[in-house]
């Protein structure tokens, strides 16, 4: 990211709530749960590191294909996104994002089987942080990363909207119990 830029966002509603996307001119840079003046201030916070000095328009029509690939993943039309993604994190976090890219809807893996593909079998700690960290959750799968033993574990919009993202999958995984 240039030292000063515009970063366009915009919010839509889904089943798991309302989402906020945002995009630099390169692509979608982050996908945020919740209010939107939350996910502004969280979005401005990490990509403050990247830049020193960006400008947030609200212009929905700048993320308007990623909220239609979004509607079209949840009515289950969609399988895989095919968006421009303008990430930012450190190597380890940029290949452990581009392997969970790699999982294949309706399929889940676990930290340990993400460490091993990588290359780092006993990063499985720092998979899991790197997972935490994906600035663009659900475009980039890390939802379909779970426990070893098959149970939810981690997922920063919240384990019930983990569980929705999966059922809705239909992916193997061990049912949240309440």
């Amino acid at each position: 990211m240039n030292s000063c830029g515009i970063i366009f966002y915009g919010g839509m509603e889904s089943p798991i709530g309302r989402l906020t996307i945002f995009a630099s001119a390169k692509g979608i840079c982050a996908l945020q749960f919740g209010d939107q003046d939350q996910a502004l201030m969280n979005v401005k916070t990490k990509l403050a590191k990247f830049s020193s000095k960006l400008d947030f328009v609200c212009d929905e029509r700048k993320v308007e294909e990623a909220m239609i690939q979004l509607k079209e993943y949840f009515s289950g039309i969609r399988k895989t996104f095919d968006l421009p993604l303008d990430l930012h994190g450190t190597p380890f976090q940029l290949k452990v994002w581009e392997e969970l890219s790699g999982i294949a809807y309706g399929k889940t893996v676990s930290y340990k089987d993400v460490a091993a593909a990588i290359g780092m079998p006993k990063a499985v700690r720092a998979v899991g942080g790197a997972n935490n960290r994906n600035p663009v959750p659900i475009i980039i799968p890390c939802h379909r990363v779970i426990g070893t033993n098959g149970s939810l574990v981690g997922y920063g919009g919240g384990l019930q909207k983990k569980e929705y993202l999966l059922h809705l999958e239909k992916s193997p995984y061990r049912r949240l119990t309440s």
